[in-house]
């Protein structure tokens, strides 16, 4: 990475105090940001146009980490099509405008690997992004962040603007969320065996039926992808973020079950959708255009995970 690239600099993190967005804030103070501002929905609406100009106008930030998403698993997706291509959508589209309107030097949005084709070849490339729809029970979402995708290199073209897309795989760690209404499949599957061994229950039920697969990053890996390709990225061309591998859902859970001690059965209720079939991404253009090769392996990081849930599992 650049040496002294963030220090001295002023950085907004939308969704900053989000599970993401709260490492990207750490990692940005130890680089020596001289300000970093990471506001809630509360502090500021980004759907609102006015609201999202006015805060940045403000803050006048340097570079902008845009985060904030409106985001879930299958089962939120499903509910809420429509609310979360609009909000991402809007949200999106306020950000990039007001970073042009205000001559921001760099802003790094966060994309969404959901925007590739169902049946995308494996491994994901980015050049494979618009042969085909998303896989139906996200395509709102990830067609959303598509679009936006487009937005940055449309900025690029006609105003010189730079916005970089970055395409995370699955991510998973400490601090995410554990809410079995909106989580994402780890932190899920992570929760329903730890309160069975807890409770004494001798089956855990999970979506599908175990076949799919996943990649996933650790999120303090996805941070450093994150903060080298602001340092070294300018380029509004999508580029993949991942670790390089893929695991079935069947596989995972008895893997998680095994870090628990949970014993028991493990059902699958194939009535639940699956989702994608299969999920890994190319990751040759990050390392090449910005030396990023995850390190944590899925092993050491469902771990971490699972005993930072164990320890703060009664707080959440």
């Amino acid at each position: 990475m650049q040496e002294n690239f963030f220090k001295n600099k002023r950085i907004t993190v939308t969704g900053g105090k989000g599970f993401l967005g709260s490492f990207v804030c750490d990692a940005l103070k130890r680089a020596g940001a001289s300000q970093i501002s990471a506001p809630s929905s509360q502090d500021v609406d980004l759907v609102d146009s006015n609201a999202t100009e006015a805060f940045l106008n403000r803050e006048k930030p340097d570079l902008i980490f845009h985060l904030a998403a409106r985001v879930g698993g299958i089962g939120a997706n499903q509910k809420n099509p429509g609310k979360y291509f609009y909000e991402n959508m809007q949200m999106g589209m306020n950000v990039f405008e007001a970073a042009r309107k205000y001559g921001v030097q760099k802003t790094v949005f966060v994309g969404t690997i959901c925007s590739y084709p169902k049946f995308a070849p494996i491994p994901f490339k980015e050049a494979d992004l618009w042969n085909g729809y998303p896989e139906e029970t996200n395509a709102p979402y990830g067609v959303a962040k598509k679009a936006l995708m487009t937005m940055a290199s449309a900025y690029k073209q006609q105003y010189g603007t730079t916005i970089i897309s970055l395409m995370p795989v699955n991510l998973y760690g400490p601090r995410d969320n554990f809410d079995l209404e909106s989580s994402h499949v780890i932190p899920a599957m992570i929760r329903k065996c730890i309160d069975a061994v807890g409770s004494g229950a001798d089956e855990v039920v999970l979506w599908g039926d175990g076949s799919p697969t996943r990649e996933f990053l650790y999120v303090e890996d996805c941070v450093e992808g994150l903060l080298r390709a602001a340092a070294l990225y300018d380029s509004p061309d999508p580029v993949n973020l991942g670790a390089g591998f893929e695991i079935k859902m069947k596989d995972l859970v008895e893997l998680i079950a095994d870090l628990t001690g949970f014993k028991g059965k493990l059902h699958w209720d194939s009535s639940r959708p699956n989702g994608q079939p299969r999920r890994m991404l190319d990751t040759t253009k990050a390392h090449e255009l910005f030396d990023f090769k995850a390190q944590t392996s899925l092993k050491e990081g469902l771990r971490k995970t699972i005993t930072w849930y164990q320890d703060n599992k009664k707080a959440l």
